[in-house]
Parts: C-alpha cells; sequence; structure tokens
C-alpha cells in the first residue's frame, strides 16, 4: 500500500510503502479504552493522601460523657466529623500501574495509525532539519500543512536538538521519538506527522 511522502512546504516529494500488517488492523473500542486506561493509570503519580482518625494529632479523651448531656455519643475529638478530625475513607498513596499483555498494547497501536489513515490525519514527511533552533520555522512548517491551531503530533526517528528546540516552545505540538510512539498520544492529537524514517523504524517494530 503505497502513500504519499511530502517535503515541510507539503510538496510531494515520493512514495512510501504501508504494510498492510500494520495499517489495515482493526481493534474494538473496548480493548483501544483498556489500553487508554493503561497509558494514563502508569502517569498517575499515586500520592494522594489524607489522614485517618489514628493519625491526626490530637487528644484521646472521650469528649464528654456517654450518659446524661442528651446529646449524641461521642468519643475523643479526631472523629472524621468533626472540623480538624481524621478523614474516614480517604485517599492514600498507592501505584495505579497495572499490568497489560505487549500483544494487546501492539495492536491498538497498529488499530490508531490506521484509524488515523483511513481519517487523513496521517502525514508522512520527509526527514529534515534547520540550521537552527527557532520558533519561527516550527510554525512556517505547521502553516505549510494548514495546522498552526490544531493540536499536532511530530514523531521524529532521533533525537534532532534543532527541530525538537523548534517545535518545543509551541503549546499544541507534542514531540516524540519513534520508538516512543502510543496509542494514546496518537488518539489525542489532531493530525500525526511521521518522519520518513521514524514511520521504517516503526513499520520494523509492529511487524515482529
Amino acid at each position: 500500500m503505497e502513500f504519499n511522502v511530502v517535503n515541510n512546504k507539503n510538496e510531494v516529494v515520493g512514495k512510501i510503502n504501508l504494510k498492510e500488517d500494520i495499517f489495515k488492523t482493526e481493534v474494538n473500542q473496548g480493548t483501544v479504552w483498556e489500553v487508554i486506561k493503561w497509558h494514563l493509570a502508569s502517569k498517575r503519580a499515586g500520592t494522594a493522601s489524607t489522614k485517618t482518625r489514628a493519625e491526626v494529632a490530637g487528644s484521646n479523651r472521650k469528649i464528654y460523657p456517654q450518659k446524661g448531656t442528651g446529646r449524641a455519643r461521642h468519643g475523643d475529638i479526631k472523629a472524621n466529623i468533626f472540623v480538624g478530625g481524621g478523614v474516614a475513607h480517604g485517599p492514600h498513596p498507592r501505584d495505579y500501574y497495572f499490568a497489560l499483555p505487549k500483544k494487546v498494547r501492539r495492536k491498538v497501536l497498529k488499530g490508531v495509525l490506521t484509524y488515523k489513515l483511513n481519517n487523513n490525519e496521517l502525514i508522512v514527511v520527509e526527514d529534515f532539519n534547520f540550521e537552527a533552533p527557532k520558533t519561527k520555522n516550527a510554525i512556517e512548517v505547521l502553516k505549510s500543512f494548514g495546522l498552526e491551531n490544531s493540536k499536532v503530533l511530530l514523531v521524529l526517528p532521533e533525537k534532532l536538538e534543532n527541530v525538537i528546540k523548534s517545535f518545543r516552545n509551541i503549546p499544541k505540538v507534542k514531540i516524540l521519538l519513534a520508538e516512543g510512539i502510543n496509542s494514546y498520544d496518537v488518539l489525542n492529537n489532531d493530525k500525526v506527522i511521521i518522519f520518513k524514517s521514524a514511520l521504517e523504524k516503526i513499520q520494523e517494530r509492529l511487524v515482529q
């Protein structure tokens, strides 16, 4: 399956062969949801914490007699219904990570790349670099594709410092290396721009 390769001025300069093992993959929404949940869970810090009544500073003295006051029975002032008391069933530090088979993650990545291709949201660009890091150059590239106001994922084959420094100040642009491409970032952006050599690396990795 052939696909157009363009330069950074959006001019067609060649073709690349897209492997059907990758770009004709269908996955159900439930599996995609599971992978996206896995990605987001792995990013969670899990540092939210509250103190129970056992951890709050305060006296353990019973605040008033059990009987005879006409009021509800209470123990110490650290009960959760009092201001400054402990929190009942509050969050505590935890790890949100859960295991997900590599085969499932790989299949979903193929599926979301297929989705982007079918919806004309995938662009393969001939490798380029800038002589010096300038955000102005990056904006000109985005304008040539009509993407200056869109969320864009830029996938590079390696650390091209001048390209990275030129694009990183643009709020709606996310930059990843080929080995770091994932389903969440592909779906979370309006367009995916992949350098030709980066796509070759991705195809080599996913066909295995």
